[in-house]
């Protein structure tokens, strides 16, 4: 079975379900967690008293995947990109970059149902996502500022700064091909994300997202997941081999 295929209909039965996004967090691949996880405590931080991110991280944001406006309310659509999403809707998402194991982008990379894993060090956090084409962020936290015209790209270009106790990621550079949900919200190139990601406790993790992309939106919006930390690891995922979406993808 190809993990896509499995991830949409994992996506479409969360769609439908009532209970917490929680109870979905882990179990899409197939995991459960042992009693009593995610673990309680306090925010475990580093030798320079920055909280400690690092660790394997759970999305726990399938609805917001599969249809972000039955979450957040009056997204604010320019009018052709109100068309684009009927269209995209009325056709089953059949033009969907990740059926053609294309990257998600962001900020869907984040809530897709495959865990992902941030590594951090001086100068520079790493994400590693188990989904999406086997894809990683570079996060610079060294002080550096965006390039002046930065390569178009599926993750474009991030910069990280401390504001307290939240890691402030300022993401740029984006190719305008990526979908923000598997319902077709669309993105173009003058997209601009800020993720705010805060360590909440020891088990779980707080990302606010503001999608800022002028061109799509009349206005800048925001929505909030919570990841829960993963009790196991990240596993391999090849979306190029074997993938049954493509035969699927004929819209009406």
């Amino acid at each position: 079975m190809n993990g896509t295929w499995l991830a949409c209909v994992l996506l479409l039965f969360a769609a439908t379900a009532t209970a917490q996004d929680d109870v979905f967090a882990q179990p899409v691949l197939g995991f459960n967690p042992k009693p009593g996880w995610p673990p309680s405590g306090p925010v475990p931080r580093l030798a320079d008293g920055k909280p400690d991110l690092s660790g394997p991280w759970a999305p726990n944001a399938l609805r917001i995947n599969n249809n972000t406006d039955s979450q957040i309310k009056d997204i604010p659509l320019q009018p052709w990109a109100v068309d684009v999403l009927k269209q995209r809707r009325a056709n089953i998402g059949k033009d969907d970059p990740e059926g053609y194991c294309l990257p998600p982008g962001l900020p869907r990379m984040n809530t897709t149902p495959f865990p992902f894993r941030i590594v951090q060090s001086p100068g520079l956090i790493v994400i590693i996502y188990e989904g999406g084409a086997h894809l990683w962020r570079q996060i610079f936290t060294d002080g550096r500022g965006h390039p002046k015209d930065p390569n178009p790209t599926w993750l474009g270009d991030s910069i990280g700064t401390w504001d307290g106790d939240t890691l402030v990621v300022d993401s740029i550079g984006f190719n305008g091909k990526a979908w923000i949900d598997a319902a077709g919200l669309p993105t173009t190139e003058s997209l601009h994300i800020i993720e705010r990601i805060r360590r909440t406790d020891l088990g779980h993790l707080e990302i606010e997202h503001t999608i800022d992309d002028p061109q799509a939106y009349t206005k800048p919006w925001k929505f909030t997941i919570r990841p829960m930390l993963l009790d196991g690891e990240l596993m391999e995922y090849i979306c190029q081999e074997n993938n049954a979406d493509v035969k699927h993808l004929v819209g009406k």
